[in-house]
């Protein structure tokens, strides 16, 4: 008699959905990756078993969903029925004990490992789940963790082929790619339990009023306002015992500039957990407008200069007053409301960023009020997530950073472009403040609007003055499919029988005149000009007999003339062409004189060349599917395309245009000043996570690998430095457009090289020493340091 099935919860019914579509998705990527693999294996034994491993795995594959799917479900069945009472099982006598074979042990730990693996993409959105899944009481451990679908991964892998190595090799692909598919599956099942009316359950220990036990399971020290104390431990409302070995403390200095910066990995959900007293003060805060207003008199005809201030001067900058720092104003409640001397000092450091936020005099008065909207959100991220002062991919940080370093590109706000894209942040703040920003999804969607509207902007931008981006793009593919087709060409004429300095013209120069009659829609022109490399390796063979001789000197004319005509077409430079007829006319006197081939080589000779020269060479399509041995765009001269009239139109900058032996000014608006200190500090906070590396470099050879849309930058040519803005990055980063000027906006157009060139004479430099918050910090630490008495 068999026991009855036990039915699932539907909520992990729901959620076995949505894994099974994860699943899905990542056979499918691995019945892709394999051949991939395959064809970049270097060894033919390698190759042989991905290929092998593919055909196993596209035969099987119905077959591996539904065993994965049905241990999965066994799985969380039998977890779900150890929580069911069940009668005490009899004792049972020494020898009914057994041990596990080591097949099971191996696969136990494999299945552990597996785990890991998802685990670590998905750390964030497994947490969140796991807050969900705790209110179903389902068992003790957590029903969807991923050691269960590492194991279910297995047994779905073993079911398919008894082959160890195709076992091995599925086991690793589906790993890799299954990781990848999960963390989105993580996040869509925590929306999908939250929106079933599921709430998360928070199972940590409440502090008691006298604060003898943390709300976090341990022992802390009361909560008192004061000021920073770093010679007592302290826990705050992150879900654990930040206090590190009895310090609480910032460090020596508490700040630095190490922790702010670029890119996040994020999750979709929130940001941590804060006490709930804490989030309501926030909110109230956020909600007053009075907050954010100028400390000044209110009748002061430039005191409530607040969101609707759109209207900019510079010369008027310095003139307007400062926002109200609201965390400072409001320190009181918030240290109150505060449960650990961390969440005091984090206040403090806030705080401390604003002020030299608010102040900074890069940052545009109109920008520095809107980010002022920010700072109870930027509080409510940093008390809520541990990584906000160390990581430089935090989306919050980026939000701040990337709105303060765009509105440093625009000189004037009173009208466009600058007056709609302080429209555009003044929504996206508002929208922020006052809605839902206690969810690290949201930050992430304004950082991708923002982008969005810039990459837009700079489109029309460029589209008013001719609409550069589609030249460079344009120019841009015809230099890598003149690459491909070079590339294919030295392959196939290695096998050739001909002159080295032919091989080398036919492929690296006249494969450039083939592409671009290709490309320029002349396909009678093209044909002629691939029938004349044939004609050429032709050319130079040995002549038997007379008649042959006459025949070449009759054809000899019209040779030269295509010849002629396709180099004119790609304007190759007189000295090199005057190279290779200097080498092309003695080789064909002397094939007048050499013993000739027999009539059988020759006729292969000929058919080798028919079916090299017959085909036509890659189109725009083929250039999605890269190829051994080909180079970036970025690596070759591109400006070599461009005609005279497009390099003029573009405002391309030429080496010879650039003074290089002029002395630079290194002065250049304090920026010098200040990469001292941002390369000297770094984020210091016992009991948070230390910060990473070095901050992006703001000027050097690396610069140009960190360049953004948008961004400001200042490029020293000639006498003095000038202000321009990136607007366009072609496709394969071999072209930048830079546009200058307000009202009557102009394009300077570089080739990589020549940026890169730029870039290592420090001739080409950001505008801003650094990001936003990493120059807040290092002016906050050095004015701490320096109240700080010496020790």
């Amino acid at each position: 008699m068999t026991a009855p099935e036990i039915r699932l919860n539907p909520h992990l019914e729901a959620s076995l959905t949505r894994i099974r579509l994860a699943g899905e998705q990542a056979a499918e990527r691995c019945a892709e990756g394999l051949g991939l693999s395959a064809l970049s294996a270097g060894q033919i034994k390698r190759r042989d078993a991905l290929l092998a491993a593919q055909f196993v795995f596209r035969q099987q594959q119905g077959t591996f969903m539904q065993r994965f799917l049905q241990s999965l479900r066994r799985q969380i069945t039998a977890e779900q029925s150890e929580t069911k009472p069940v009668a005490a099982p009899l004792k049972k006598d020494w020898g009914e004990l057994s041990l596990m074979d080591d097949d099971q042990v191996n696969n136990l730990v494999a299945a552990d490992r597996i785990g890991l693996a998802i685990s670590h993409h998905c750390e964030w959105e497994l947490r969140e789940v796991e807050s969900y899944v705790a209110s179903i009481q389902v068992g003790e451990r957590n029903p969807l963790r991923p050691e269960l679908v590492g194991q279910a991964l297995l047994d779905a892998v073993q079911s398919i082929t008894d082959d160890a190595l195709s076992r091995q090799t599925l086991t690793d692909e589906l790993t890799r790619a299954l990781a990848q598919e999960m963390r989105a599956c993580y996040g869509d099942i925590a929306e999908l339990l939250r929106s079933r009316g599921l709430r998360p359950q928070d199972l940590r220990v409440r502090a008691a009023p006298d604060g003898s036990v943390s709300r976090h399971g341990g022992l802390g020290a009361p909560t008192q306002p004061g000021d920073l104390d770093s010679s007592h431990g302290g826990f705050s409302t992150r879900g654990g015992n930040y206090g590190g070995s009895g310090h609480g403390g910032l460090g020596r200095s508490g700040f630095g500039a190490g922790g702010f910066g670029g890119g996040y990995g994020g999750r979709s959900g929130g940001m941590g957990n804060v006490d709930p007293q804490m989030m309501d003060l926030l909110r109230r805060l956020a909600q007053t407008p009075a907050g954010h207003e100028s400390s000044t008199d209110a009748n002061a005809p430039s005191s409530r200069m607040g969101l609707d201030t759109l209207s900019s001067e510079p010369s008027a900058w310095g003139q307007m007053p400062l926002p109200t720092n609201v965390i400072q104003q409001h320190r009181d409640e918030l240290r109150q409301a505060a449960t650990g001397r961390l969440d005091h000092m984090v206040i403090d450091v806030v705080s401390s960023l604003f002020d030299q936020i608010l102040s900074d005099p890069k940052v545009p008065p109109q920008m520095a009020r809107l980010i002022a909207r920010l700072q109870l959100p930027v509080l409510r991220a940093a008390l809520g997530d541990e990584t906000f002062f160390s990581s430089r991919r935090h989306p919050v940080r980026q939000f701040v950073n990337r709105m303060a370093s765009l509105a440093c590109a625009f000189d004037d706000f009173s009208d466009d472009p600058g007056r709609s894209f302080l429209a555009h942040v003044r929504d996206l703040i508002q929208d922020v403040a006052q809605g839902d920003f206690d969810r690290m999804d949201v930050y992430t969607a304004k950082l991708d609007d923002l982008e969005a509207f810039i990459a837009e902007q700079a489109r029309n931008t460029l589209k008013a003055t001719g609409d550069a981006a589609a030249v460079v793009e344009r120019r841009e593919t015809d230099l890598r499919l003149q690459q491909r087709y070079a590339l294919q060409l030295q392959q196939q004429l290695a096998r050739v029988p001909m002159q080295e300095f032919l091989r080398s013209f036919l492929s690296g120069v006249w494969s450039q005149a083939i592409v671009l009659a290709s490309r320029e829609g002349a396909p009678e022109r093209a044909l002629r000009l691939r029938t004349l490399g044939r004609s050429l390796v032709m050319s130079v063979q040995p002549k038997g007999g007379t008649a042959a001789r006459a025949d070449f000197l009759r054809e000899l004319p019209n040779l030269m003339r295509t010849l002629n005509e396709g180099l004119d077409l790609i304007r190759w430079p007189d000295g090199p062409r005057k190279d290779f007829f200097g080498a092309l006319l003695p080789a064909h006197a002397e094939s007048l004189k050499g013993q000739a081939p027999s009539a059988l080589d020759t006729n292969l000779l000929i058919k080798q060349l028919d079916q090299i020269f017959g085909v036509p060479p890659p189109a725009e399509a083929d250039l999605s599917k890269p190829i051994a041995g080909e180079s970036q765009p970025g690596e070759l001269d591109a400006s070599q395309r461009l005609t005279p009239a497009e390099a003029k139109s573009l405002g391309l900058v030429e080496d010879a245009a650039v003074d290089w032996n002029g002395e630079l000014d290194l002065d250049l608006s304090g920026n010098d000043a200040q990469a001292e200190p941002l390369q000297a500090v770094d984020i210091s906070i016992d009991g948070l996570p230390a910060a990473e590396a070095a901050p992006e470099a703001a000027s050097g050879a690396t610069l140009m690998d960190n360049m953004q849309l948008g961004f400001a930058y200042q490029m020293h040519t000639g006498t003095e430095w000038q202000k321009m803005r990136l607007a366009h990055v072609s496709a394969g980063r071999s072209f930048f457009i830079f546009t200058r000027g307000n009202r009557h906006q102009e394009t300077v157009t570089m080739t990589a090289r020549m940026l890169r060139k730029l870039c290592e004479a420090d001739r080409m430099r950001a505008f801003e020493p650094a990001l936003l918050l990493e120059r807040a910090t290092a002016r906050a630490r050095a004015q701490l340091a320096a109240l700080s008495p010496a020790r």
